[in-house]
């Protein structure tokens, strides 16, 4: 596989934009791991190779064990694993992420309000909405993952 285009030299300030969304995220007051976390169940979901294995890379790099992260596309069945605002988390990127299938139901609103503020419930909200538009870009573009791309140095 190979890159399609390097959307960040083509549109700078449009990758900016994005950039800036992130920036935010990261100071948000939300904790690192659970973004990272939301941000890999979205990639797994939108099938974006690049972003499963670069928030994957940085979930190891915040300590979260190989056991954890390998359990986050079955989050549901990995018992007290993910606590309950890591699990009502990954619910809401999966009803957002699926969101043509989901309508994001109030059931399912009201679920994630029961462990978040409402300022929380924003900025997890806007992560989700922030990662499928990178993956949207990974997919589109063909980023390659970093695992790729060193299996392909090393051929």
């Amino acid at each position: 596989m190979s890159q399609r285009l390097d959307h960040s030299k083509i549109a700078p300030n449009a990758a900016k934009g994005f950039y800036a969304a992130s920036a935010y995220l990261s100071q948000c007051g939300l904790p690192t791991v659970l973004i990272d976390l939301v941000y890999l169940r979205v990639s797994q979901i939108n099938g974006c190779a690049y972003c499963v294995d670069l928030h994957s890379r940085d979930l190891l790099k915040h300590g979260v064990s190989v056991d954890k992260l390998v359990l986050v596309p079955v989050w549901r069945e990995a018992g007290a694993l993910f606590d309950a605002r890591e699990s009502a988390a990954l619910a809401w990127a999966e009803v957002l992420a699926r969101v043509d299938r989901t309508g994001a139901p109030d059931e399912d609103f009201a679920a994630v309000s029961r462990v978040f503020s409402e300022r929380e419930v924003v900025d997890l909200t806007m992560a989700i909405c922030l990662m499928s538009a990178f993956n949207r870009l990974g997919v589109g573009m063909r980023l390659v993952p970093q695992a790729a791309a060193a299996a392909a140095a090393a051929a």
